[in-house]
């Protein structure tokens, strides 16, 4: 009798898991239109910063600050509209934002073996995002 349950409900169980795995991405992303704009401040500044530091290669920081402009345009894409608009954007934990996802990043690419260095190209980054996209000012009512 198990045997025959195992084959009846198995399939159907693997199959609606997988629907469901599949499904679950389709959700909208909270990035907004300028996400290309912000991975590309982004890895021109972390490939500057990899210049400077001598770390890895060209490429490989430029995918880096690639990754980490385009998580801090989905940092701030995450916050609501009300919250975008009275406290505004902060260099602070937009350039924490890039320093994570450089760490991450460069652990994934592996250029450069050096932590710190991944976080400071990733950290810069978030910093030239933060000062060169250009959004609207804050309003205080």
């Amino acid at each position: 009798m198990q045997h025959i349950l195992k084959r009846v409900f198995l399939p159907g169980l693997m199959a609606a898991s997988l629907t469901s795995i599949n499904l679950i991405p389709a959700q909208p992303a909270a990035a907004d239109d300028r996400v290309l704009n912000n991975a590309a401040i982004g890895a021109g500044a972390s490939a500057l910063t990899g210049a400077l530091t001598g770390c890895g290669s060209f490429l490989n920081n430029a995918a880096t600050g690639a990754a980490a402009g385009a998580a801090v345009n989905g940092a701030n894409g995450l916050r609501t509209r009300s919250d975008r608009r009275v406290n505004g954007r902060n260099i602070i934990r937009d350039a924490g934002v890039g320093a994570g996802a450089g760490v991450v990043a460069g652990a994934v690419t592996g250029g450069c073996r050096n932590t710190l260095k991944n976080g400071l190209n990733g950290a810069a980054a978030g910093a030239a995002v933060h000062i060169l996209d250009r959004r609207p000012a804050k309003r205080r009512r």
